[in-house]
This record gives C-alpha cells, sequence and structure tokens, in this order.
C-alpha cells in the first residue's frame, strides 16, 4: 500500500480561489470560517490560565450570589 502524503494548498491558492466565489459562496465561507476561529478562540481560553482563574472567580461570585441582574443594573443606570 502507498503512503500518500496530504498537502494543503498555500494561502495565495486560497486567496484566488475565493475571489472566484460567488457572493453567497463567499458568505458561506464567512459563516465556517467564524465558526472554526470561534471553536479555535475558545480552546485557547480554555488552556489559558488567567482566563481559567476568572472563570472559576465568576462561577463563585455567582454562587454566593455576588450578582446583578440586567434588571437591576439597568434600573440602577436611570
Amino acid at each position: 500500500m502507498e503512503s500518500r502524503k496530504e498537502t494543503s494548498p498555500g494561502f495565495g491558492t486560497l486567496v484566488d480561489s475565493v475571489s472566484r466565489l460567488e457572493l453567497d459562496e463567499k458568505r458561506r465561507l464567512w459563516r465556517l470560517l467564524d465558526e472554526e476561529i470561534a471553536q479555535a478562540e475558545e480552546q485557547l481560553w480554555e488552556k489559558d490560565p488567567t482566563i481559567r482563574a476568572e472563570v472559576r472567580e465568576a462561577k463563585a461570585a455567582y454562587g454566593n450570589g455576588d450578582y446583578v441582574t440586567l434588571d437591576e443594573y439597568l434600573a440602577r443606570q436611570s
């Protein structure tokens, strides 16, 4: 059995391909990329010790009732 190494097209090739897409296809690609980027950023945040500590603090504050509802916040602003 022959082994093949998969290769990705170069960035320039991708840019050229995107420029030839129809508008609706570009929008589909935009949504896909937006989802992929969001997932990748979330994975990075989950590994970031500072973010993890902030999430723990927020959960603890919420558990202790140390929060303001949106309605309460808005009432204080007026």
